[in-house]
């Protein structure tokens, strides 16, 4: 009886739809032979995705505290309701790394965290939009699962994440920690205008590295599982449910063929998952259609992989993935027929496109923007000298000279009395704004004089926390062969122009550990890849690696201050540590901390590294912000040569 009401409820709620249409009455559709055949129709749909937003809600660069073209959700925005209009079957979704990434998630998480029932700014703005769902990304838990969970309680649409689990308290059944599905049942319309029932299975995934990662917030709490396994057990799942068609939010990069179980980036494997109708990636902050081109089964002019749509539109809603999917419904059977995905920039100097930003959004975060403005302008010290990361990839570079400098100045303290006091200290730190894949602009510059909040968060962007470790000279010389991954072999004697950086080297890998001095002889080949597996044993970039004016004793003990992210992580030499020690400072706080104390800082870099020379090769070059170029001294080994791509610098450099 039950199922005969239901049956007679569908029955007339369809024909109470179909007769509410404009100028259509059930009557005369049938009578002139056009009513709708409910057994096959077209429908075309399209999938709308944002990823990798880091807070990045307004225009606004606050670390240079001025309005930008080439960023932001507000830009965004506009570019959504452009292809809404385009298409009225329109499903939104973001793909994590959303409530971390630049001063105003650090305000309302540490300075004027969000109370409970409020909604967080990026939420006040994503309202506006309507998204139907999202995923977590791995920066999701930077700040703890507490601030998490306020965080996602007031959310305005479902999130949805597989593969991670709370950690097993007593017997009984794994538990997810998320939803791990969600179907998204709408109406649609098809070529003709009628309606259909459709839901969409959307599930997400997350880089299992988090617990890595984030292990003093993760441990004991939360484990992860293989983002490829985790989707092809949810699949069947989601059918069952009714899902018509599979949508993926896989916050994992784009990987290679040769996939491994929990590898950090699965997107390409992801596209040999039987079942998946669409996926939406990110994490790397990088582009598809347009990057990854070398991969087998890319098709840049459809945009899919192995046949899968695909879209991983970049990051801080530099761009807006669009996958059209025509699909044909028989017999209640839906499938995709054609697809096409493409991304649409806010902002691109080459064919002079300036998205406008959407003024309703950011009218719905201008407390938040103006309060994170009033916080990151007030004064923490003054310096002597420019500070900038322009070269921070081809010589010691001051901006990574603060941060070490205020990493070990924070260690001594925290030693000082305890047994481990006259172990030596040495500091790492890297280049986190050095250009590359985030772009011409994306450099640290800091005019001499005040040194300001959002001048220290412009020198270290994460909310790290400080992490000592305790490894052997040795490890240091492993530690250093991976950072020498930043660079690409150089030829000796070769005419032709050779690139010296290695673009798909991450800028934050490349580690400078100071207290050590040590030469970086780029004729050799690299000892590990990017992931830091071990590919050339018998490869040797790191020469002259000294303590104190002598060559390391390799079985020496020393304590590295670094970050809980590398402490965690798995670093050739750091995964060989004896002990580690987390702390509970930041390391920005610990950096504005140290200026404080100084007053007036010198950011004059020590020179403890540098280049073997390289004799007659010329043409070795490498890119930079064009502005760099006004900062070259008389008789620098570095020369600019000219405009280069995508808005950068091209410059040589002698290394003699």
């Amino acid at each position: 009886m039950i199922l005969i009401r239901k049956i007679t409820f569908l029955c007339l709620a369809f024909i109470l739809v179909i007769s509410s249409l404009p100028g259509i009455s059930y009557a005369e559709s049938a009578e002139t032979n056009h009513f709708p055949n409910p057994f096959k129709s077209k429908v075309n749909i399209r999938l709308l995705g944002t990823t990798d937003i880091h807070t990045h809600l307004s225009n606004y660069d606050y670390y240079q505290d001025k309005e930008v073209a080439d960023f932001g959700l507000a830009k965004t925005a506009t570019l959504i309701k452009e292809a809404r209009a385009e298409e009225r079957n329109s499903f939104l979704f973001d793909n994590g790394d959303l409530i971390q990434g630049n001063p105003l998630g650090d305000y309302k998480a540490k300075i004027n965290p969000i109370k409970p029932g409020e909604l967080h700014p990026v939420f006040q703005a994503m309202k506006l939009l309507d998204y139907d769902a999202a995923t977590v990304g791995n920066h999701e838990f930077n700040y703890g699962l507490s601030f998490l969970n306020e965080v996602l309680n007031d959310a305005p649409f479902p999130y949805v994440n597989s593969n991670v689990y709370h950690v097993k308290k007593g017997k009984g059944k794994e538990k997810q920690y998320f939803q791990p599905y969600k179907i998204i049942r709408k109406i649609v319309r098809d070529e003709r205008g009628f309606p259909h029932l459709l839901n969409i299975g959307v599930t997400g995934v997350v880089t299992p590295q988090i617990t890595e990662w984030d292990r003093a917030n993760l441990e004991g709490k939360v484990y992860t599982k293989d983002i490829v396994q985790s989707v092809k057990e949810t699949i069947p799942k989601m059918k069952r449910a009714g899902a018509d068609l599979v949508i993926v939010l896989a916050h994992s990069g784009m990987g290679t063929e040769n996939y491994t179980e929990m590898d950090e980036d699965a997107t390409y494997a992801l596209t040999k998952v039987k079942g998946i109708d669409a996926i939406i990636s990110g994490h790397n902050h990088k582009l598809f259609p347009g990057d990854f081109s070398d991969l087998p089964g890319i098709n840049e002019e459809e945009g899919t992989i192995n046949g899968v749509p695909v879209v991983m539109p970049g990051n801080w809603g530099n761009h807006l993935g669009v996958i059209d999917l025509s699909l044909t419904t028989s017999f209640g059977q839906w499938k995709v027929n054609k697809a096409q995905s493409e991304l649409r920039s806010v902002y691109d100097a080459d064919d002079e496109t300036n998205v406008v930003a959407d003024p309703d959004i950011l009218d719905a975060i201008q407390d938040a923007h103006e309060q994170t403005l009033e916080y990151v302008r007030q004064p923490v010290g003054n310096t002597t000298a420019n500070i900038h990361s322009y070269f921070a990839l081809v010589k010691d570079d001051p901006s990574i000279q603060i941060v070490t400098n205020a990493q070990k100045w924070y260690l001594e303290k925290q030693l000082a009395g305890t047994p481990e006091e006259g172990t030596p200290i040495l500091s790492a730190g890297a280049p986190f704004k050095a250009g590359g894949r985030n772009g011409a602009n994306y450099y640290t510059y800091i005019p001499e004089g005040t040194i300001a909040i959002k001048n220290v968060a412009d020198l270290y962007l994460y909310p790290n926390t400080v992490a000592a470790i305790k490894v052997t000279g040795a490890d240091i010389k492993e530690w250093l062969e991976m950072s020498a991954g930043q660079f690409n072999q150089i030829l000796l004697g070769e005419e032709q122009t050779q690139p010296l950086i290695n673009d798909q080297f991450p800028t934050y890998n490349f580690d400078v550990i100071d207290g050590v001095t040590y030469e970086i002889d780029v004729t050799e080949p690299a000892k590990y890849d990017t992931e830091g597996k071990l590919i050339n044993a018998n490869a040797n970039r790191i020469k002259d690696l000294s303590y104190k004016g002598a060559p390391i004793d390799l079985e020496q003990n020393f304590i590295v201050a670094t970050n809980n992210y590398r402490a965690s992580g798995q670093f050739p030499g750091v995964r060989n540590q004896q002990s580690v020690t987390m702390y509970p400072d930041e390391n920005r706080q610990v950096i504005i901390d140290y200026i404080l104390e100084q007053g007036t800082i010198d950011p004059t870099a020590d020179n403890n590294w540098t280049f073997t020379s390289v004799l007659n090769t010329p043409n070795i070059q490498f890119e930079s912000a064009i502005a760099a170029k006004d900062l070259l001294i008389e008789n620098s080994p570095i020369q600019y040569i000219g405009p280069s791509n995508n808005g950068f610098g091209l410059y040589t450099i002698t290394l003699e």
